[in-house]
């Protein structure tokens, strides 16, 4: 796993196509922007596994 620091307003791009901006920190809790191509799905850990469990139950 790569850790890369940011502060507010900071970008990490992926390839050429993704960006990450932290939009806000506080509290501990970070807030990012995330700029992808419509093509590219992007979900949080929790729907991304509840989208692949729904796809193995229609097998």
């Amino acid at each position: 796993m790569l850790v890369i620091g940011r502060e507010v307003g900071e970008v990490i791009m992926i390839g050429d196509d993704i960006r990450l901006m932290v939009v806000e920190a506080r509290d501990g809790v970070v807030r990012f922007g995330v700029d992808a191509p419509r093509e590219v799905p992007v979900h949080r850990a929790e729907v991304y596994k509840r989208i692949k469990e729904a796809e193995q139950n229609k097998v």
